[in-house]
């Protein structure tokens, strides 16, 4: 890979990465409806204004933001606002770790939408994988290790929520000659106004004003929701999707990283080796069967010597 690939890769992993921290110490001044809405708008004005200067647009048609609608609620505003609550009493860190079972769910919402008619026995291998590193992560006999059931119920819901949105994406959104750009610009758009609805029952908490949070929900929504969607879509453009499927590993080890030198979380032998699994299970999920070999070709008959009667 050239430098520029790696530069690219390394900018995404660390915006990324980084997403749990931020959400954690935005936590400290507003609710997760709040620290949410801001995030999506800011996202959406970023994303839109990126499109439109390129000249591209939103789609018109009524059908295609009924599926943005739905892909807004399972990718946007449930999970992440299930992210945010969780992270009120758990660990950034674990957070970011069980995020990466989402490849899990989305196999799981294929095939209930029939995207996937069978599973191999590396997928197979991948999701029981991934459900025990998720278990000892979770740590039912020892929860408080890794937060409280609570939040490691958030996370799990989310990163549920997390990885339908993807198979739901690929049926009825992906392939339909809309731009990637403005499909993301309007599934944020979409997904803003569910959380403008639900900001009159969910979102009136006294905002703390504090300068880490407000600098922290600004970071959410401009870059690493923003600027890192432009990043990602160049990654894809330049370097393939294999390369940028690679950022799944890197940003879980970020946000890892990120919670135990910044936030000082503990972490128990448990989310190791869950993230070990995890980890593991995605790779599995992601790789790819290898072609049948081609048939080889018939042997030309062998022309008879025997003269004609």
């Amino acid at each position: 890979m050239s430098i520029a690939t790696y530069t690219r890769l390394a900018a995404l992993s660390l915006i990324w990465g980084s997403v749990f921290l931020w959400i954690k110490i935005a936590g400290y001044g507003f609710s997760p409806v709040q620290m949410v809405l801001i995030r999506l708008a800011l996202g959406a004005v970023v994303i839109l204004a990126i499109g439109y200067a390129k000249g591209l647009r939103l789609p018109k048609e009524g059908a295609t933001w009924g599926h943005l609608t739905v892909a807004a609620l399972l990718g946007n505003a449930v999970p992440w606002t299930l992210y945010a609550e969780g992270e009120i009493a758990g660990s950034s860190s674990v957070a970011a770790v069980v995020n990466g079972s989402a490849p899990i769910w989305t196999l799981a919402a294929a095939l209930l939408l029939g995207q996937e008619k069978k599973v191999s026995g590396f997928k197979a291998g991948g999701v029981l994988l991934g459900l025990g590193g998720t278990a000892l992560i979770a740590s039912p006999w020892n929860s408080a290790s890794a937060g409280t059931g609570w939040s490691i119920l958030c996370f799990v819901l989310g990163s549920i929520s997390f990885g339908a949105s993807f198979a739901y994406m690929g049926k009825f959104l992906v392939g339909k000659g809309i731009p990637p750009l403005m499909l993301a610009g309007g599934q944020l758009s979409a997904a803003t106004v569910l959380l403008l609805a639900a900001f009159p029952f969910l979102g009136l908490q006294a905002v703390t004003w504090r300068t880490d949070s407000v600098i922290s929900v600004l970071v959410l929504g401009v870059v690493c929701t923003g600027f890192a969607a432009l990043l990602n879509f160049e990654l894809i453009i330049k370097d393939g999707p294999t390369v940028a499927s690679t950022v799944t590993y890197l940003m879980t080890a970020v946000a890892v990283v990120l919670g135990a030198v910044v936030l000082q979380e503990p972490l128990g032998w448990t989310v190791w080796l869950g993230a070990v699994a995890v980890l593991a299970a995605t790779g599995l999920l992601r790789r790819k069967p290898r072609p049948a070999p081609e048939p080889a070709p018939e042997a030309a008959p062998v022309p008879s010597t025997a003269a004609a009667d």
